[in-house]
């Protein structure tokens, strides 16, 4: 790490001096903050009480115990990404003066916490489905829960460290290369090195990936692109020259400037926080099946439309299928699981598979009449099925064969069933989204000031100016609020450091070759690092279970 250390209180021989970030927050906010912070952690687990103690299940004391703990880590993840990617929304506004740092942190906080409460949850699975199946699918096994506690230590730790020498890092970045480690480890330890790369969703890495590749790209050129339109078209200085000392901006500009700064902050929370929502349904769903492994919140009137869906699905897949007689049920389950591990569901017994499980859910859930009704011995078979079902028929859908093998009906029918499927299987707690909002706005309001300084100060060789600021702030925000609407995880740290960097030349600033090749090469370093850390703790932990007679 030495070769990347930044001094976050090296000065740099340039005017105007930079802002005061040394003020301490009164007593009386220490209190709320850390009254918050508890009795955030004590509604998750009244709420899990509640939860389980409302459908029947009751858990040991140990088993308690064992979930809270994973709720610290999965909630410490969020607090960690809040005060790791602070400095992306409120850098812009102190250095420009707009807001007083303390007053900036607590708002940015704020706006983090609503965008969180008001995301679409569509990004809360999108890194889960790079996960292994067979974890998935047994996240409750010693397995699983090593799968989970790998990847959330292994991301904590490149946040903190990362943080520590003031580098703006990527928390999306570092959890992606924990889950392919987890997944590349699992694939060593089960199948050997010569089952090659099956426990990776390689589809889906690349999807992921591609959107973090091109991040930095877009905020630099789209910064850049923006602040030479704005000094085509707007002609007043200031907005170009590094503001007076202490002195705020003029009231439009501030406006835009507070403005963008909110739009940054809402936006990080309804990207951000969803990755955290994830994790921790994960967590519930292996700790607490019969409460969290199936949307038992669903209503019973919506009953009869799952299963004509579910059953219009099932007749699809079984005249694509072609077989004669039904496979087993069992034999179902082990073609579509490892259809999933290859990637490869172009083949007859596939479809049939396909039907057989598809047909078997209808089926239990218009016994039971509803999913709330789903008794707890049956849970994890049927989330099993649906998810067996929900992702092997997604990959059927974007098979290049698709369009050639199924009609415009066949292929609405299969999306029905895939929303009803969704809609029983993904879904987040109200309690969840609030936790997972406090954690990250409260993490906001902390260790904030060592990336503030590299994001205001290193950057570029002159000051931040207010065109800088707005133009690479309005730049992260459309861009994460559009990942949002499409269910992609993306960096506000790459999309925004970047985005300054291109505003700066742009601005006919130049930028510190050094903070430049140090952010680079923690952008490079970021995966494989994160990678060989999860990878590594997956092992020990796995090793230390089964080594104590639970594996």
């Amino acid at each position: 790490m030495a070769t990347i250390a930044l001094d976050p209180h090296e000065s740099l021989d340039r005017a105007p001096a930079g802002p005061s970030l040394d003020a301490k927050p009164h007593p009386f906010a220490r209190l709320i903050f850390f009254g918050l912070l508890l009795g955030g952690f004590v509604y998750a687990c009244a709420s899990v009480l509640i939860d389980t103690q409302g459908v029947g299940e009751e858990l040991a004391i140990g088993a308690f115990a064992f979930l809270a703990l994973a709720l610290v880590i999965a909630l410490g993840f969020e607090f960690v990404n809040g005060f790791h990617d602070t400095a992306n929304a409120v850098a812009t506004v102190i250095y420009t003066n707009a807001m007083p740092a303390s007053l900036a942190v607590i708002w940015s906080g704020f706006f983090n916490f609503l965008g969180v409460m008001l995301s679409s949850g569509a990004v809360a699975y999108a890194i889960i489905t790079l996960l292994p199946v067979d974890l998935l699918l047994n996240v409750g096994s010693s397995a699983g829960f090593a799968m989970i506690f790998a990847l959330l230590l292994a991301a904590v730790l490149w946040n903190l460290a990362t943080w520590y020498v003031g580098l703006p890092n990527s928390s999306s970045h570092t959890l992606i290369g924990s889950v392919l480690g987890v997944g590349f480890a699992n694939q060593l330890m089960t199948a050997g090195s010569t089952g090659g790369t099956s426990g990776v969703d390689w589809s889906q890495a690349q999807k992921v990936l591609t959107g973090l590749a091109i991040a930095p790209l877009i905020g630099f050129f789209a910064a850049l692109l923006l602040l030479l339109v704005m000094r085509a078209v707007l002609k007043n200085p200031k907005l170009y020259s590094a503001p007076e000392r202490d002195a705020p901006p003029p009231r439009g500009i501030r406006a835009l400037l507070i403005f963008t700064c909110t739009a940054v902050s809402f936006s990080h929370g309804s990207n951000d926080g969803q990755k955290g929502m994830g994790l921790i349904m994960l967590i519930l769903i292996g700790c607490a099946p019969t409460a969290y492994a199936l949307n038992r919140t669903m209503p019973e009137s919506a009953t009869p439309a799952f299963v004509a869906t579910a059953d219009r699905a099932a007749a699809v897949f079984e005249s694509k299928g072609g077989l004669a007689t039904p496979l087993p049920i069992a034999n179902a389950r082990a073609i579509l699981t490892r259809a999933l591990q290859t990637r490869d569901v172009e083949r007859p017994e596939t479809y049939a598979a396909l039907g057989v499980i598809s047909r078997d859910v209808s089926e239990q859930v218009a016994g039971y009449g509803a999913l709330a009704r789903v008794p707890a011995q049956a849970t994890p078979n049927l989330r099993g099925d649906m998810y067996l079902a929900l992702d092997t028929s997604k990959l059927a859908l974007k098979a290049d064969s698709a369009p050639r093998r199924f009609s415009v009906p066949e292929i609405a029918a299969i999306d029905a069933y895939q929303d009803q499927l969704e809609a029983g299987t993904r879904f987040i707690p109200l309690w969840v989204k609030i936790t997972v909002a406090l954690a990250l706005g409260l993490g906001t309001m902390v260790g904030w000031k060592r990336i503030v300084i590299t994001v205001g100060e290193k950057i570029g060789k002159a000051h931040l100016t207010y065109g800088m600021g707005a133009s690479a702030e309005l730049v992260a925000a459309c861009t994460i609020l559009a990942a949002d609407r499409f269910g992609l995880p993306v960096s506000t740290t790459h999309i925004l450091s970047s985005g300054v960097a291109g505003a700066a030349v742009a601005n006919g600033q130049g930028l510190q070759a050094r903070t430049i090749r140090n952010m680079a090469l923690a952008w490079v370093l970021t995966l494989p690092v994160a990678m060989l850390l999860s990878g590594g703790l997956y092992w020990l932990l796995l090793t230390l279970v089964r080594a104590t007679g639970n594996g």
